[in-house]
């Protein structure tokens, strides 16, 4: 026995010292006691169908071990910061080196932060204009933090950074003049008693409130909404004016004194104080913004923004995208300063022609956008030395951006605003400049969102980090990113308890011989996409003068009845189109307008407006009666909210445990077993299921529930059983689970299966909505939708529903997806997977670049006619689908 462990400790020693990651005994989530070795210094993809335990390897083992490691040499009270992976469920790991995590982030990220926070480059501009910048004559140099909003020392002392003021104003507090105040013509003021305790101040304050507003005097309006004093005076509740005046006079016992606030001081306490995120959402309606007088939407104070560079302020050069910065900064890190004649420009003047050219070619003005440094007395060779080592650097962060098809970007654009894939994207080239060795980065899908035209530069940015003598861990899905790979972890063979084993790990040609690997199939004999005879549309939808972001007065049409794939290279204004302008459109059109969703930890005044989108339905709708948008944002913001409850079939569950007679017995209603109601939940935890332990100067850790072992629920509750199952079991069944569970209950099995059906059968029912992927949200939302009974009178608009798909699973979704449109729905979707787009019936074609140069459409038709395009950046890759 100890020669055995001997030897296979051995083995183990010398699998590490050959350059291998060792795992043994990985039973992260689903993983079923997996042993594997990867190799380190290459780049390994991790693949399998969707669920079957790639992420709770790469991810949830592998990087939080090396995380859990390196948090061993912070000091305690330092880890308390960082945000924890969580310690694996693993054996043993060996040779792991330090892990980096570039995973699609899902939740809400500051709206101060900003593509040049997230890429560095914002401090480098900062330190440019203090070192480099021309300064007015009488003016001392600034310090790099006086070029930052976020800091007191750079902030506009006005709007204290934000760039806007907000205030309440009469449009917004009286959106309806012509009603009376009795008749609540103040909407903004607080509903229920609250609000008729103000009409009833005011009608003891001598005010009017029987007449329409606008008949009111201007003096008494502007009183009523602004004024500042708070007069307390007897109220005379339930009594009409005229009996108010009476008491008054008789100065008899009022029902009570009452104080007076004015409606712009409510809304704006309210929101300023108000610990309620309702009572926050509810009086942000009636409060606007403007770009701040001060200093015109740019966030900074004066003495900043009197400090140029090429001819722009820091907040101009900022709202510039990338490729014109390239090419600002081009000449600079080459040392091209130009003459040093009289005129004191940095550039000559046909450097300097040839740059205004440019500017205007991307869209800018040739007055606002010319290279115009201009050397002043205090514009020394340090300076321009300082110059051009920052437009070094500059330009070393741009290149790698630029290649990933993101030139479209600028540095001052708000990450809220980015897409997944965009802000990996943003985060895999900055880790370009890091110049790190021997580091394994661990990346969640660097593909999605990505036009396959912009693949090659991707595949060109992780072979540089590879040759910089790092590892590359990669989940992937994307077959000819897969192919491109040194070595591949196969997981599977199916999702959850069907999946967690290591099906193959080694170089990719040994795939071929596992015939139970799905990803196998696929790689080495891919299934023919389904061909189906382009459907002959039963009318058409036209939008005119559609203006918004990169849109500029498009006029496009969409086949209704059939499906229609939006393709083109990011950034070129298919989202913008598909999910922002079409349903805004439509929907208004029908009378569905429904105001923007706003998460409960959203910071309702930094975040700044949606933009309207302009435009108009030209003739009739075609017979579209709804319009259904389905994005990948999440479905809920708590773990409270999970996959039952939102898909709605908690309730006919609930429904069976209260009929069941014991529940009878006890008159237990539906709401006992919910974990959000006390009567029902566990009184430790509060329905929970987990307690927080805090450990002074040590991380936070959360532990189940002592008193109700983690299930959420009383014993009283628990004692309820349907079938043999608690409420508890119900929730922890997965989706497969609760199919044979349930199989006889129609509305809640109806739910079910078409989970399973669209490859959601290995999430569980209590799976909270926090833990899944923007993929994985899509699909919920969607499968709820399909729950209606089709009518076929829907439009189904989706944005990139195949991201984060196997191709597997994507087929699967192509298929309900199909059989919506075979139901008399109309279905548009955003996508980049050619395999399926050749699968649509009809094919727009955005572009023909991105930002400035995208908002067009380049081509529209059946996808064979798309293929065809020469100007199409589109049809070479659909064309090689086509093909086969």
């Amino acid at each position: 026995m100890n020669d055995a462990h001997e030897a296979d400790h051995g083995d183990h020693a010398a699998r590490v010292g050959n350059g291998f990651v060792v795992v043994r005994g990985a039973r992260q989530n689903n993983l079923a006691n997996v042993d594997v070795d990867i190799p380190r210094d290459r780049f390994v993809v991790f693949t399998g169908v969707s669920g079957s335990g790639k992420s709770s390897l790469a991810f949830g083992t592998l990087f939080a071990e090396s995380q859990r490691r390196y948090l061993e040499s912070v000091a305690p009270y330092a880890r308390r910061l960082i945000d924890q992976a969580g310690i694996p469920e693993v054996d043993h790991i060996g040779g792991l080196p330090p892990a980096i995590a570039l995973q699609q982030q899902r939740g809400i990220p500051s709206a101060r932060s900003s593509v040049g926070s997230v890429t560095t480059m914002s401090s480098l501009m900062r330190m440019l204009y203090s070192r480099a910048g021309t300064y007015p004559d009488d003016q001392p140099m600034l310090y790099a933090e006086d070029f930052s909003p976020n800091t007191v020392q750079g902030a506009c002392p006005a709007c204290h950074g934000l760039g806007r003021i907000y205030d309440a104003t009469e449009d917004t507090m009286v959106p309806d003049p012509s009603r009376t105040i009795r008749d609540r013509a103040i909407a903004s003021w607080p509903p229920a008693w609250h609000g008729q305790n103000l009409r009833d101040i005011l009608v003891s304050l001598g005010y009017d409130v029987d007449v329409p507003w606008r008949d009111l005097p201007r003096k008494d309006r502007d009183w009523i909404l602004f004024t500042d004093e708070t007069p307390t005076v007897p109220v005379y509740a339930g009594l009409t004016p005229k009996q108010t005046r009476e008491a008054l006079r008789r100065k008899a016992e009022p029902s009570y004194q009452g104080t007076y606030t004015g409606a712009r001081r409510y809304v704006l306490d309210t929101f300023a104080n108000s610990g309620s995120a309702m009572m926050k959402k509810r009086v942000s309606r009636f409060i606007v913004g403007r770009d701040c007088p001060a200093c015109g939407g740019k966030r900074l104070k004066p003495e900043a923004l009197s400090v140029t560079f090429a001819g722009h302020d820091i907040a101009a050069i900022g709202a510039l995208p990338f490729s014109a910065l390239r090419d600002l900064f081009a000449p600079i890190a080459r040392g091209e300063f130009g003459g040093d004649g009289p005129s004191g420009t940095v550039l000559n003047r046909k450097k300097r022609a040839d740059a205004v050219s440019k500017r205007v070619a991307a869209g800018l003005s040739a007055h606002n956008a010319a290279p115009d440094i201009r050397r002043t007395p205090n514009l020394s060779d340090e300076k321009r030395l300082a110059a051009r080592r920052l437009a070094e650097e500059l330009l070393e962060r741009l290149h790698p951006l630029i290649d990933l098809g993101l030139g479209y970007l600028s540095l001052d654009r708000a990450t809220p605003s980015l897409s997944f894939g965009e802000m990996q994207r943003l985060r895999l080239a900055a880790q370009l400049s890091a110049h790190l060795f021997g580091v394994v980065y661990v990346l969640d899908e660097p593909s999605a969102g990505l036009h396959p035209a912009d693949g090659d530069a991707l595949l060109g940015i992780l072979r540089r980090l590879r040759a910089s003598g790092n590892s590359l861990f990669v989940v992937e899905h994307n077959l000819d990113l897969i192919r491109n790979a040194d070595w591949i972890v196969d997981v599977g063979p199916a999702a959850g308890a069907g999946g967690g084993r290591i099906l193959y790990s080694g170089p990719i040609a040994g795939l071929a011989d596992r015939r139970d690997s799905a990803t196998r199939r696929y790689l080495f004999d891919p299934p023919r996409p389904e061909a189906h005879a382009p459907r002959t549309p039963v009318a058409w939808l036209e939008l005119a003068g559609v203006s918004r972001n990169t849109l500029r007065r498009l006029d496009v049409s969409f086949p209704l009845g059939c499906f229609t794939a939006v393709t083109g290279v990011s950034g070129s204004g298919k989202s913008t189109l598909v999910s922002q302008a079409l349903p805004d459109l439509v929907g208004a059109r029908l009378g569905q307008t429904a105001p923007a969703s706003v998460p409960d930890d959203a910071d309702l005044l930094l975040d700044a407006p949606d933009p309207v989108t302009q435009g108009r339905v030209v003739g009739d709708l075609g017979g579209i009666r709804r319009v259904v948008r389905v994005d990948q944002k999440p479905i809920g913001r708590t773990p409270r909210s999970n996959l039952a409850t939102y898909t709605g079939l908690f309730d006919p569950v609930r429904r069976l445990f209260a009929a069941t007679p014991l529940a009878r017995k006890h008159r237990y209603g539906p709401g006992r077993f919910s974990f959000n109601i006390a009567e029902g939940r566990c009184p430790v935890c509060e329905g929970e299921g987990s307690v927080m332990v805090e450990l002074l100067f040590l991380p936070s850790v959360y532990a189940p529930c002592a008193a109700c072992g983690g299930t959420r629920f009383n014993p009283d509750t628990l004692a309820i059983r349907w079938n043999g199952h608690n409420i508890a079991d119900v929730l922890h069944m997965t989706v497969d689970q609760a199919c044979g569970a349930f199989q006889d209950e129609a509305p809640i099995a109806r739910a079910l299966v078409l989970l399973r059906e669209i490859g959601l059968g290995y999430l569980r029912l209590g799976q909270p909505a926090t833990e899944l992927s923007g993929g994985e949200a899509q699909r919920v939302k969607l499968a709820t939708e399909l729950q209606r009974a089709q009518r076929g009178d829907t439009l189904y608009v989706l944005d990139e529903p195949a991201s984060g798909l196997h191709p597997a699973d994507a087929d699967r979704l192509m298929r309900h997806l199909h059989g919506l449109v075979e139901a008399g729905n109309t279905v548009v979707a955003v996508e980049h997977a050619m395999r399926l787009v050749v699968q649509a019936d009809w094919v727009i074609d955005m572009g023909p670049g991105a930002g400035k140069a995208g908002g067009h459409i380049v081509a529209s038709g059946p996808p064979a006619a798309v293929a065809g395009r020469r100007d199409s950046r589109t049809a070479p890759y659909l064309a090689a689908a086509l093909r086969g």
